[in-house]
């Protein structure tokens, strides 16, 4: 079952990877301009033409354990999202995935915008602790695991573990509509807690917050 404890859990690192992955190219994009020459460093068109670069065309991710992937409980979260997402009151549209693209994994963004990648399936997340601070939103309760720069949210009281990652200031638009969609495809279940039973330490639980 995709809700069974720690045997799939996918480590913190590989996640990060995955959803990290645009910034990862724009370091590696960064340090071939800083070989190039200087000229071509201090240019502040081709840096723009370089950041656009890694937000069109189709998206490259690589594949994450997902033992969950393939179940008619992501395939109910995958058919109910939306075709886009509002993002400090822009609308971001699907991104093309490059093939082989990751099984139950969708993402949305723009050319002014950084990816916004989801997930589902993924194991039991080893950050999912009886002391873990859990927020409600939208019906739907997330642990957030922030990183410099991005904040990956699971959704952690589903049969399935869907995991959505965002950059920082892509407001708060992106959560709660995939939150409607989870809340709305799938039945909710006590968070698995370890060490904990089931019903003790009630998440919080915060209002939803008009897009900026």
């Amino acid at each position: 079952m995709p809700d069974k404890p720690t045997d799939n859990a996918f480590p913190r690192p590989l996640v990060i990877l995955a959803v990290g992955l645009p910034v990862l190219l724009a370091v590696a994009v960064g340090a071939i301009g800083l070989f190039s020459g200087p000229a071509e460093d201090s240019d502040p068109g081709q840096q723009q033409e370089i950041s656009t670069a890694r937000r069109t065309g189709p998206l490259t991710l690589p594949p994450v354990p997902a033992p969950g992937a393939s179940t008619s409980e992501c395939r109910a979260v995958l058919d109910g999202l939306p075709a886009e997402l509002t993002s400090n009151a822009a609308k971001l549209p699907r991104r093309q995935l490059a093939e082989p693209a990751p099984v139950a994994t969708v993402a949305w963004g723009s050319r002014e915008v950084d990816p916004i990648i989801l997930r589902c399936g993924l194991g039991r997340p080893s950050e999912l602790t009886q002391s873990s601070p859990l927020l409600v939103v939208g019906g739907a309760t997330w642990l957030e695991i922030a990183e410099p720069g991005v904040s990956t949210w699971v959704a952690v009281d589903r049969p399935v573990y869907v995991v959505l990652t965002v950059p920082k200031d892509a407001g708060t638009g992106p959560l709660q509509e995939v939150s409607a969609t989870i809340a709305k495809a799938l039945p909710p279940r006590s968070p698995d807690l370890v060490g904990t039973p089931p019903g003790q330490g009630p998440p919080h639980v915060i209002p939803p917050t008009p897009t900026r």
